[in-house]
């Protein structure tokens, strides 16, 4: 069984968050990925040995989003979600589990752009946030949606591991 081990910072000063619910939730979603044969077989991981697999959350705001869009990716707008899948986008002789561990890299959350998204959804603010958790932890295994084919598949597997955990998810 792997270990996972998720870092959570939160400096977005208008919402505190249930750290605990959101661990929980991480870590089903991420289970279900990891026994999901069409997943795992095709993620960053499938081919290594590792006892302990580690993430980092940063929860913030548009403006964050904006400032790290602008500043590491030349793109200038805010983002609801940015992943930097620092493992999965190494190349193959640049990656290395160390003790056991492999670090998969940053999920960064904008908070008040999942609040405003979930409002224009009519659902609830939780349900959005793990849509976009299980959407992090997808880039961070590997997986990209630059073209439809590759869309369909992401957003499919988001939906049957928030089912998984008893959230039905039809707001896209």
């Amino acid at each position: 069984m792997t270990t996972l081990n998720i870092d959570i910072e939160n400096i977005y000063s208008n919402q505190t968050l249930d750290e605990t619910e959101i661990l929980k939730t991480t870590e089903k979603i991420f289970h279900y990925y990891m026994t999901c044969p069409e997943i795992y077989e095709n993620c960053c991981l499938s081919q290594y040995e590792y006892k302990t697999v580690s993430f980092d959350f940063l929860f913030c705001d548009g403006e964050k989003t904006h400032e790290i869009n602008r500043d590491y990716r030349d793109k200038d707008y805010p983002a609801d979600i940015i992943t930097f899948a620092v493992f999965a986008d190494s190349q193959d002789a640049e990656r290395f589990v160390l003790d056991g561990e492999i670090y998969l890299g940053e999920i960064i959350i904008a908070l008040d752009k999942i609040a405003q998204q979930a409002q224009e959804k009519n659902i609830d603010r939780e349900i959005e946030l793990k849509f976009f958790i299980s959407h992090g932890i997808m880039h961070l295994l590997g997986f990209d949606h630059q073209t439809e084919e590759e869309f369909d598949f992401v957003i499919n597997h988001q939906k049957s591991a928030l089912e998984s955990i008893g959230i039905k998810y039809d707001k896209i």
